[in-house]
């Protein structure tokens, strides 16, 4: 595929995606095998460019304000299987190979791992990593 073309295909891809008022757009990123949603994050268009390069995730970190590589520093990687876009074009779902079954921060899985108990009225931190 020559340059123009690739600019052409990655331009339609970014005008099908309904960005917020900030360029960004909600990412839920689900393990392919499992079907475990592991996270949630932001991309804004560059983001969503290197994931692509890449074929690894690639989020924009809204605190630090930068393109954040998944993994770059836990080497807990994601190797993206799919990206899709649901109906209305304004929240992406990656499918993901999760390196070392980890993607939240605190070493767990998932980043979901604390459950509302309506019956105690309280949060339950269902973590095998519990601090």
């Amino acid at each position: 595929m020559s340059d123009i073309d690739k600019k052409s295909q990655d331009q339609a891809l970014l005008e099908a995606i309904t960005w917020n008022d900030q360029g960004l757009v909600p990412v839920v990123t689900q393990e392919i095998d499992s079907g475990d949603v592991l996270m949630m994050a932001w991309m804004n268009r560059d983001a969503l460019l290197e994931t692509m390069r890449l074929g690894e995730a690639v989020y924009w970190t809204r605190s630090r304000q930068k393109l954040w590589h998944k993994g770059e520093e836990s080497g807990h990687t994601q190797k993206v299987k799919e990206i899709r876009l649901d109906c209305d074009g304004d929240t992406i779902l990656l499918k993901v190979e999760q390196k070392d079954g980890i993607a939240c921060h605190t070493g767990e899985h998932s980043c979901f791992f604390l459950r509302w108990d309506e019956a105690k009225n309280i949060w339950l931190d269902e973590s095998k990593n519990k601090k």
